[in-house]
């Protein structure tokens, strides 16, 4: 069966796709099963503290989440292929994003594979999306956010829009990832704004 021209349009792009230890991991599960239905190779990074969170919310395991990855690496790898900006990606989504990994990416001090990999795609000029998950905010997270979009990071916390009329939890966050996911260019089939 001859390719169609979405295929052929995303074959060979690759998307990182990094999970850390902030509540609402079941972004960075969706981001990647709507990856892959969109064909789209991806390349995870999932910490520690996201295995624990989760454990805690959702009945899914690490390694049922690692499968649905093309790649995986581990975070201490910091020889990793997204460790580098000669390896080509359409960028970097962090779902859901944590206040640390945020703090370490806005200084450029890398202490995992996670802040190492996004601090690649913003030297690269290339597309970083942070899911940052945390609430209220205080005034030292706001201007990390703003140091943060001035060095071209999009800022996106997971906000529900309403106005899809979701009827369950799962129809609002593939709504919410699948609007992070335009900011790729890679487009899913949801209900938009009319």
């Amino acid at each position: 069966m001859p390719e169609t021209h979405q295929e052929k349009e995303t074959r060979n792009k690759r998307m990182i796709v990094a999970i850390t230890g902030a509540s609402g991991v079941c972004y960075g599960v969706k981001a990647l099963e709507l990856l892959n239905k969109a064909g789209i190779e991806t390349h995870l990074v999932m910490s520690k503290a996201a295995e624990r969170t989760l454990h805690e919310e959702s009945d899914i395991s690490p390694a049922d989440v690692k499968a649905m990855a093309h790649t995986l690496y581990p975070t201490k790898d910091i020889g990793a292929a997204i460790a580098s900006g000669s390896f080509l990606t359409e960028g970097m989504i962090v779902a859901p994003c944590s206040v640390k990994t945020m703090g370490e990416i806005a200084t450029g001090i890398t202490s995992s594979l996670v802040s190492r990999a996004a601090d690649v795609v913003l030297k690269e000029r290339r597309r970083l999306v942070l899911m940052v998950r945390e609430t209220p905010l205080h005034t030292g997270h706001l201007r990390t956010m703003t140091k943060l979009s001035e060095m071209g990071a999009i800022i996106a916390p997971p906000v529900p829009a309403f106005y899809s009329k979701p009827k369950s939890l799962e129809e609002m966050v593939t709504f919410t990832t699948a609007r992070v996911l335009d900011l790729f260019d890679i487009h899913m089939d949801i209900n938009r704004w009319s």
